[in-house]
């Protein structure tokens, strides 16, 4: 027969141990929900007089997750930030899922706000619904730069954008591309941030890269834990890095794939500020 003190004592601790559950649930929800905005500048002398002060939005890595009612949360920080350009840097739908609506509900509001530019992640590439997510991209006035250049201009002033299609190398094509470019100032759009030693060949100013999700569980303002691609303790997996005269900025995306929590992780968008 339980004793009156020992009941007590279990129901206290059943109470703490519920409190604990609810409060554990919070905020997993909250670390997997709730949006930061990083805000970045980054300097070069290379960058014309037109494209100081450009602003440039990097969205990677949505897979397939909803962040308010029609994506009305993702909507609007994109106008809260009013860049100049969106880059899209890959992973828009999860192969497993592929909801091509929860993505177009954003992209096909985005696109009202700035020009987009998108370049394939891993999971396009796996996908057999990625020839229809691009149809609808198109159709909405995207930009796809699978291993296309393209020039941006600010009255006589231009600076080259470059996307890499998904691959686990830098195509011969795409390393042309970026090195065609040496005396104007060139932006680099890929998925995966571990190819850095070939951006940094390949002389590419400033790359935007996603994939790794900010290394899925971080230990708070030290590394990331794991990522594909670079296995545990990840090399690169949020922020700048910078190597030879390529910088990479890598953002911890979204959404989530195969592990579906997030810990000391939020979901990022990140501005980056051009300055001379």
């Amino acid at each position: 027969m339980i004793k009156t003190a020992d009941k007590r004592r279990l129901i206290i601790k059943a109470i703490i141990f519920v409190a604990f559950l609810s409060l554990f649930v919070v905020f997993c929800y909250w670390q997997n929900n709730d949006v930061v905005v990083t805000h970045l500048v980054y300097s070069n002398a290379k960058i014309p007089d037109g494209f100081d002060g450009f602003s440039i939005l990097q969205v990677s890595d949505l897979h397939d997750k909803g962040f308010g009612d029609n994506q009305s949360t993702l909507v609007s920080l994109t106008k809260d930030i009013s860049p100049d350009i969106i880059v899209v840097t890959g992973d828009l739908i999860d192969s497993n899922c592929a909801d091509i609506e929860a993505a177009m509900e954003y992209i096909s509001q985005a696109v009202l706000i700035a020009p987009v530019y998108f370049v394939t992640g891993n999971h396009e590439v796996w996908s057999d619904r990625y020839p229809q997510l691009e149809i609808e991209l198109v159709k909405c006035g995207v930009i796809i730069l699978d291993d296309k250049q393209i020039i941006l201009q600010k009255g006589t002033d231009e600076i080259s954008l470059i996307g890499i299609c998904d691959s686990d190398t830098v195509s011969d094509k795409s390393a042309e591309l970026i090195n065609s470019t040496d005396k104007e100032f060139c932006i680099l759009l890929s998925h995966r941030p571990e190819l850095m030693d070939e951006y940094a060949q390949s002389n590419a100013d400033l790359v935007f890269a996603g994939h790794a999700h900010g290394g899925q569980f971080r230990i708070p303002y030290v590394m990331g834990l794991f990522s594909p691609d670079q296995g545990f303790f990840p090399e690169y997996t949020s922020g700048i890095y910078t190597s030879a005269n390529t910088t990479m900025v890598v953002s911890r995306g979204l959404g989530n794939s195969v592990i579906p929590i997030r810990l000391f992780n939020r979901p990022e968008l990140v501005e980056v500020k051009l300055k001379m």
